[in-house]
């Protein structure tokens, strides 16, 4: 079970990083910029389009942060963060951005969300739409601050702001891409198996470390709670 759960996660590294080159390669075709093909341009938009703004210049929403922070709060083993770091300095890099400054923020809020994930899976989709719209502001301020202090370019606020509208707005879509399409779901609440399935029949243990089996018989060495042989649900040091 512990080798078809490595195998496993290492499939859904491999699907994330598919996904990111399919995306990225997406992003950098000419097309003028990372805008939705609208059709043909309609005469009372042609005004609009001269002066630098309409639906065909609004700029793409950004998916794969929407993918990122949709499985970490879901999986976080799935994702572990040298892939976040790896995938968004390259994309730094071939977006012609301030190398290291979007990976950093992006590696920040996501360890922000995976130190929450525990108690983000107790509560419905509301409350973890609420704390990505958050999560997201705070990456959205922060990167064009540090960005303003170095006098560094960026892109019009109008612009920002329409892509930071459009990611929030995305990442409903993006959630139920990752549950219907690949599977990807909280974990149940209560402690889990070796293919994170809820064990219906745990019980709490003593706190007891002397006398405490192994982790492989299906108790945590520091006697906390019940968890299963490979994960520790008591949330202590020694075994997390």
């Amino acid at each position: 079970m512990v080798e078809r759960r490595q195998t496993q996660r290492l499939l859904y590294m491999l699907l994330f990083l598919g996904l990111a080159l399919l995306v990225t390669f997406f992003r950098l075709l000419p097309l003028g910029s990372y805008s939705f093909p609208l059709g043909p341009i309609l005469p009372e938009m042609e005004d609009n389009v001269t002066q630098g703004w309409g639906l065909r210049n609004l700029p793409m929403p950004d998916l794969m942060l929407c993918l990122t922070l949709a499985w970490v709060v879901r999986r976080p083993s799935m994702l572990p963060a040298w892939v976040i770091v790896v995938y968004f300095f390259l994309e730094d890099i071939l977006l012609m951005r301030p190398p290291g400054l979007w990976a950093l923020v992006v590696l920040l809020a996501t360890e922000f969300l995976r130190k929450r994930t525990e108690h983000l899976r107790q509560h419905g989709f509301l409350l973890e739409y609420m704390m990505i719209f958050a999560v997201m502001l705070a990456m959205f301020v922060a990167n064009r601050a540090v960005l303003a202090i170095v006098m560094g370019p960026q892109a019009p606020l109008g612009l920002s702001l329409a892509q930071f509208l459009g990611t929030v707005l995305a990442y409903p879509a993006i959630v139920a891409l990752s549950h219907f399409v690949f599977g990807l779901r909280k974990p149940a609440t209560g402690p889990e198996d070796a293919l994170w399935q809820r064990m219906s029949n745990a019980q709490p243990a003593t706190r007891n470390t002397a006398n405490a089996p192994s982790a492989a018989a299906g108790w945590c060495w520091a006697g906390c709670k019940w968890v299963s042989p490979v994960r520790c649900y008591g949330g202590c040091a020694i075994c997390n």
